[in-house]
């Protein structure tokens, strides 16, 4: 089982990692794929809704945008599991919706819940980082099938801090946390990630979880749960 040195921080990433990909492409994104068009045409006057649909047209350069043509390309950037910022803020809206209503709630891994309590007891900081919104990630956590577990976290980051995939954005989480990047340990599902972190001189580890796509090549210890890493500070 790996052990981790002087770690005093954990970022996890959330889809493959905390949660399966399959809760995700199965349920959450369909869900707001059905209910997007409907949404946008509502709500398209509200200032939060109105400032990413101009995200939208500068993200896919639309020239005159019409709603109808904004709505397409958000479900074109949803077929395609495209990690645009104003796309993931629309779903964090729309799913909202979803979790306060009862019609689902996240799934965690069974190991996550009590690793993160325990993580939390020892005196580490937990923050989470995903290329879904912020205000996504706050309630998946709030609304899993583990109980709430949003108050174990210090912090949020989304992709408005930089792409997962860009050592910069790794920089800026550990400049804004306060926290030395070989003190922070980054567990995620994605080798472009944990390289990136890598690169910034974060320490990663690897998942391996039922149905995430097979990693080779990667300088990186693998687990394929919390149960099987031991941090100490």
């Amino acid at each position: 089982m790996p052990e981790f040195h002087n770690v005093r921080v954990v970022l996890t990433d959330i889809e493959g990692t905390t949660s399966s990909i399959s809760f995700v492409h199965d349920v959450l994104f369909p869900y707001a794929a059905e209910r997007l068009p409907a949404y946008i045409r509502k709500h398209a006057s509200e200032p939060e809704v109105q400032a990413q649909l101009e995200a939208v047209n500068r993200e896919a350069k639309l020239d005159n945008p019409t709603l109808d043509r904004q709505i397409d390309q958000l479900l074109e950037w949803i077929k395609h599991d495209v990690k645009a910022t104003p796309l993931k803020a629309l779903q964090g809206y729309i799913w909202e919706a979803g979790y306060r209503g009862g019609d689902y709630q996240a799934h965690v891994y069974d190991d996550v819940a009590p690793k993160l309590q325990a993580w939390k007891a020892q005196g580490l900081k937990l923050y989470v980082y995903s290329s879904g919104s912020v205000l996504a990630q706050k309630l998946f956590f709030e609304f899993s099938d583990a109980g709430n577990l949003l108050p174990l976290f210090e912090g949020h980051f989304d992709t408005t801090v930089g792409g997962k995939r860009e050592a910069s954005s790794y920089r800026a989480i550990s400049s804004e946390i306060g926290v030395s990047p070989d003190q922070i340990l980054f567990l995620s599902d994605v080798k472009e990630e944990l390289e990136a972190a890598r690169e910034t001189g974060l320490q990663v580890c690897l998942l391996e979880r039922p149905g995430n796509a097979p990693v080779a090549d990667i300088d990186a210890e693998r687990v394929s749960s919390f149960d099987e890493i031991t941090l100490t500070k």
